[in-house]
């Protein structure tokens, strides 16, 4: 047996998979039989409690007469509503990502004074090894940001004399560092790939000790290292807006798994960065956007609620765009009737596209909006409300920022970090035990049979 390439499926492998899919397929009815939450879910979609923290909650309901009712949506930081902590920020001159990350941390909205000392000490670590760049970056360059993000993140492990040491004040020193670099790792390493796979011109900007987190991305980013005020803002918004979601969304709980085992911090983040890879948890907005480029390549009027709606019904009777059968940025598993970060969004993403130009764009994303719930519970059994959820506006702000798809997904990575962080120092602090969930066993007890008879 030999191949042709180091990625190509064999023959051989075809026949081997055959076998895996055959020995792995398990009679769905077990799951009702034995009671197993498949994907930690129960029946309704509401996820199976396995934790407990004090860093984020997400409100879907309230109570009435001692019963939880739909309800919109809120998203509370530390106890903090993130609408106040955004309006807060807007009202005034300062960026919320490092306020934000300073709550999450630490419990407690930061005086000016600690703020100032805190923002200090992010854009002091905000500084890569010695030629870093030159010897990891740019070797053998990924397509995928994510992998970039993750090599990245895995090799820090070998720049550091306490990689190992799990106490607190180590692991807090690490996250840190990882949160001022998770910029500077996502846009070089996607400047790289366009260098050295499309011809690019290679733009390696040093960050800018002044500038706030949301700044320096685009600073170092774009070639003329030019932005507007609101451009920056937006950017800052977005990053507050997905830094943080509660325990139970996939790559945030990947952290409290791993961190359970006592491993590094560095293997930590990668795996939950893994986890954020997946285009069922951080790749949602990449489908948004390719959507509706494809919806207005197909509309002859962008603004005829018939022709929108027909579109829409097609694409959940797998009849458009790449026919999965979703209208993509509807929905979420937690919120029914809406989703807080949309609804933040939605008013800076309005400024925004009239400062582009982009007024149309986002009246169609407007209809969409209102359209789409009403035409999903006529074609769907659904248990509960649909509404738009923050991909469904995020995807259009960052195209609008000129942000490259490939960059969509490690930007919500250089948000969660900070999330990812609190969770971590928090399972390390008041855990001690491995995660170990139960699976049960369902096949059937065999007699080994020696290999001449079998």
């Amino acid at each position: 047996m030999h191949t042709n390439s180091y990625s190509e499926v064999t023959p051989e492998i075809l026949k081997l998979s055959q076998l895996c899919e055959e020995t792995a397929t398990i009679n769905p009815a077990l799951y009702s039989e034995y009671d197993v939450k498949r994907g930690l879910r129960d029946v309704n979609g509401k996820g199976v409690l396995v934790g407990l923290t004090q860093i984020a909650d997400v409100c879907s309901t309230r109570i009435e007469n001692g019963v939880a009712v739909p309800a919109d949506g809120n998203l509370y930081y530390r106890g903090y509503n993130v609408k106040d902590i955004v309006k807060g920020i807007d009202d005034s001159s300062h960026f919320g990502f490092e306020e934000s990350t300073y709550l999450l941390l630490f419990g407690k909205l930061p005086t000016k004074p600690q703020l100032d000392e805190f923002t200090e000490l992010l854009s002091y670590y905000r500084t890569l090894p010695t030629s870093f760049v030159r010897d990891i970056i740019m070797k053998a360059p990924s397509k995928d940001m994510m992998n970039t993000l993750a090599r990245s993140v895995l090799t820090l492990y070998s720049y550091d004399d306490a990689a190992d040491d799990i106490s607190l004040p180590n692991v807090l020193r690490q996250c840190l560092q990882l949160i001022s670099l998770f910029p500077l790792l996502s846009v070089y390493g996607y400047q790289a790939y366009k260098h050295y796979h499309d011809g690019a011109s290679l733009f390696i900007h040093s960050p800018k000790p002044e500038y706030s987190t949301a700044e320096n991305i685009l600073h170092i980013l774009r070639p003329d290292s030019k932005f507007s005020a609101l451009e920056a803002k937006l950017l800052d918004t977005a990053l507050i807006l997905h830094m943080e979601h509660g325990g139970g969304n996939n790559s945030t709980f990947t952290t409290h798994l791993v961190s359970s085992s006592g491993t590094d911090t560095y293997s930590v983040i990668a795996a939950s960065l893994g986890s954020l890879k997946g285009p069922k948890h951080g790749g949602a907005n990449i489908k948004v956007v390719q959507m509706f480029e494809d919806m207005k390549a197909n509309l002859k009027d962008w603004t005829d609620e018939e022709e929108v709606s027909r579109y829409l019904r097609a694409l959940l009777n797998k009849e458009a765009f790449d026919h999965a059968g979703l209208i993509y940025g509807m929905g979420h598993a937690v919120y029914s009737l809406s989703d807080p970060r949309a609804v933040i969004f939605h008013s800076f993403v309005e400024r925004l596209s009239k400062e582009k130009g982009k007024d149309k764009e986002f009246a169609l994303y407007t209809l969409v909006e209102r359209l789409a719930p009403k035409i999903i519970a006529d074609e769907r059994k659904i248990y509960k409300g649909v509404s738009p959820n923050v991909d469904f506006y995020s995807g259009f702000a960052y195209s609008m920022l000129n942000l490259p798809l490939e960059l969509y997904t490690p930007i919500f990575a250089i948000a969660r970090i900070s999330g990812w962080s609190a969770h971590r120092l928090e399972e390390l602090s008041y855990s001690g035990k491995i995660m170990r969930p139960a699976y049960k066993f369902v096949d059937e007890h065999k007699e080994y049979i020696p290999i001449s008879q079998r």
